[in-house]
């Protein structure tokens, strides 16, 4: 029974991916993808020149409408030059046959230098005006190389930036990233290589027509002489991407390593801990195992490259003796051989570059392709446009019945029981203070996540009166909430551009940047600064300035404020205030309260919660008590949100005095912050 494609691959091994002791220790496995016979199997098996000629038209095509986006002048620029240059070729090797003839003809050296004057001629200006083409064509490439990385770029980046975040944390999505982001450059390349394509294929018709002018048999000795190396071009190619697409994450990790030890975030801790010997170790060792990979690729190239040679070396044997053959049978004037001889070193070159070309071309071809399967892929996956209108003024927020599993935890979710939201019913009335409260993994910030439409339900709804977040304009529902979390990014710009960056979708507002900075505390930081709001708070730049953790918080807090959503989150707003400060936050936070502003708080000190109007408390995914705090300090309350409190309010009292009655079981400690 014959077999289909998919599976003859599918009864072939892998290859095999050993793990290293540096992937084990740091990464916890290894990081070499095992791809023998996967998703690029259709490339590697149709990586010969038949599939390339084929592919060709396409390649080309696809080049073309990126340097159209890019430079359309400069591309009609290259376009003509080669055409030309093409012509030229053509036209100086007949005016070298004729040449050849009237040299070679009966008569006196002045006759025939005579006759073959203009032939030479010709030949020369052809020459000549080759040159000058050649030079506008790489004036052309070099004007349309740098733009057409440019546009291919912003296309990776515009799609990247679109998609949701569950596709942004997927290990495959990721993978295809970092494949797809080599196709920018090679997007730049495959310019010059068609360019090439163009020029070798004008080339090679203008020797191939001159040689089936002279003898038919020639142009079969041409491809002969070609083939050797054109398959060792192919093989080589074949491994090399092959090799690319197993490494590249072991590859991203090797460079990672390296950032670490250039890190200022991590440069106090890895000299107070002594950790670069440790980091340089584990670098030296990744970066060996790349090298014995590369030793290998070059082994094999030099091997196949051998084979190559010694068939082309027979080849071009056999085609001189052939020619030499049909010299001295008569077959072939000598003026001819002459010409047949040059056609056929021109041909030679012409079609062995070619070949070459087709290759890079097409290998480049393949991290394109990653780059626009990436842009297929994030289309697919891109945060929706569109949906229905929010309410104006909405009285609640309800989650009924949500679930929700992180992606990639499914499995071990359906084994353990374990999700990071459980069915949680809870309310969030707006121009209220709402809390939530909970252990660590309890679920409060995978619920905001899902409230601020970061992640999706796995189930349940989440509704604004009445309107579900799933059908709703995903545009309207961010721009009309504000987030400030433990972890918020520190921007690597301006401490105008680290307040303002808020709300980028209005002109920036001096006033409404002091407003926002004043409301956090900011204000006076930013005037202590050495250049004010336009001080860079990157350390490691010219005038460059780094605030401590708390000015940090105070910062992002200002953010948060100079972006005005209805629905301000946040997430850990004082973790890294002074007591002072954090009580003057907690007041403003009343006093937008009372302006009607809905405040979703998440915090582990619970005595910050006196002033929230609702207080939810999660443990495990599930919403297991709510009520005010009076509510919950109650013998009513079913004592889990009392139990922690007095479990940090006892870390402020003396040994041995009164506190609040405890519940009567027992309560995890696991997770429970000292306030």
């Amino acid at each position: 029974m014959k077999l289909t494609r998919k599976q003859r691959r599918s009864d072939r091994p892998a290859p095999s991916t050993p793990t290293s002791a540096s992937e084990e220790a740091l990464f916890g496995g290894s990081l070499r993808y095992d791809l023998g016979w996967n998703k690029h199997d259709d490339a590697f098996l149709e990586l010969n020149l038949r599939a390339m000629l084929v592919r060709l038209p396409r390649l080309i095509a696809l080049t073309v409408r990126l340097a159209w986006q890019a430079d359309r002048q400069a591309l009609r620029l290259v376009t003509a030059a080669e055409i030309g240059r093409g012509s030229c070729q053509a036209i100086g090797l007949i005016a070298v046959n004729q040449a050849l003839s009237h040299l070679l003809s009966g008569g006196s050296t002045a006759q025939r230098l005579t006759a073959a004057s203009g032939a030479i001629a010709t030949a020369a200006l052809t020459a000549g005006a080759g040159a000058v083409l050649r030079a506008l064509s790489t004036a052309g490439t070099g004007r349309l190389e740098p733009k057409v990385e440019r546009v291919a770029t912003e296309q990776y980046l515009t799609h990247t930036a679109a998609v949701e975040l569950a596709a942004i944390e997927d290990d495959g999505f990721h993978r295809l990233l970092d494949s797809a982001s080599y196709g920018a450059g090679s997007a730049r390349r495959l310019v010059k290589y068609v360019q090439n394509i163009v020029t070798g294929l004008l080339s090679l018709a203008a020797a191939a027509g001159v040689l089936a002018v002279l003898h038919p048999l020639l142009i079969v000795l041409l491809i002969a002489m070609t083939v050797p190396s054109s398959w060792a071009a192919l093989t080589v190619a074949r491994r090399r991407y092959a090799s690319f697409q197993t490494w590249v994450q072991h590859s991203r990790a090797g460079q990672l390593i390296s950032r670490l030890l250039m890190s200022t975030e991590a440069a106090a801790e890895i000299r107070v801990h002594d950790v670069a010997p440790y980091l340089l170790h584990h670098f030296r060792r990744m970066s060996m195992d790349q090298e014995a990979e590369q030793r290998r690729l070059a082994h094999l190239a030099a091997r196949t490259g051998l084979v190559a040679a010694g068939w082309t070396g027979l080849a071009t044997t056999a085609a001189y003796a052939t020619l030499g053959g049909l010299l001295w049978s008569g077959a072939m004037a000598l003026s001819v051989g002459g010409t047949a001889i040059l056609a056929i070193r021109a041909g030679s070159a012409s079609l062995s570059n070619l070949v070459l070309q087709i290759n890079y071309c097409h290998e480049e071809s393949l991290f394109v392709a990653d780059l626009h399967e990436l842009c297929a892929e994030a289309a697919a996956r891109a945060i929706p446009v569109g949906g229905r209108a929010l309410p104006a003024k909405p009285h609640e927020i309800r989650f009924e019945s949500v679930v929700f599993t992180y992606p990639g935890k499914e499995s071990s979710a359906s084994k353990d029981g374990r999700r990071a939201l459980d069915g949680i019913d809870l309310t969030i009335p707006t121009g209220k203070i709402v809390a939530l409260c909970g252990e660590n993994g309890s679920g409060k910030s995978t619920l905001v996540k899902l409230l601020a439409g970061l992640y999706q339900p796995d189930g349940g709804r989440i509704l604004w009166d009445d309107v579900d977040l799933r059908t709703a304009d995903r545009q309207e529902l961010v721009s009309r909430i504000a987030m400030v979390g433990q972890d918020f990014y520190r921007w690597p710009f301006t401490a105008e551009v680290n307040v303002c960056i808020g709300r980028t979708d209005i002109a920036p507002s001096t006033e409404r940047r002091d407003r926002a900075a004043r409301y956090a505390g900011a204000d006076t930081l930013v005037a202590a600064l050495p250049n004010g709001w336009n001080t860079l708070l990157a350390r490691g730049y010219k005038d460059g300035h780094n605030p401590s953790g708390g000015e940090w918080q105070r910062i992002g807090i200002g953010r948060a404020h100079y972006r005005g959503g209805e629905i301000l989150i946040v997430d850990e707003p004082t973790s890294a205030l002074d007591a002072k400060a954090e009580q003057k936050l907690f007041d403003r936070f009343r006093s937008l309260a009372d302006e009607g502003q809905t405040i979703v708080l998440i915090t582990h000190r619970l005595g910050s919660v006196r002033t929230a109007d609702l207080i939810h408390v999660l443990d495990q995914g599930r919403v297991v008590e709510s009520g005010t705090f009076t509510e919950l300090l109650s013998d009513r309350a079913p004592g889990v949100f009392r139990a922690l409190y007095e479990l940090q309010a006892a870390q402020y009292r003396p040994t041995g005095a009164a506190g609040l009655p405890r519940q009567a079981g027992p309560v995890s400690r696991e997770g429970a912050d000292p306030a």
